[in-house]
């Protein structure tokens, strides 16, 4: 599936968590979808989370 098609989506889905449950629905939604996109990243290519989130280029000593 394509960036655009899945950007698309997502799209998608916010607008009818807009439309159908409002602007708490809306955020809750984007939220949980940003979430989702990091626990995703860090399963696909096997990060630990403290590498992640680890500011600058960090190497062990």
């Amino acid at each position: 599936m394509s960036r655009a098609v899945l950007g698309m989506l997502v799209g998608m889905a916010l607008a009818f968590a807009g439309w159908f449950g409002g602007f708490g629905a809306f955020l809750l939604v984007a939220a949980l979808g940003a979430v989702g996109a990091v626990v995703g990243r860090l399963i696909d290519s096997g990060v630990d989370w403290r590498e992640f989130f680890a500011p600058g280029d960090r190497r062990p000593r």
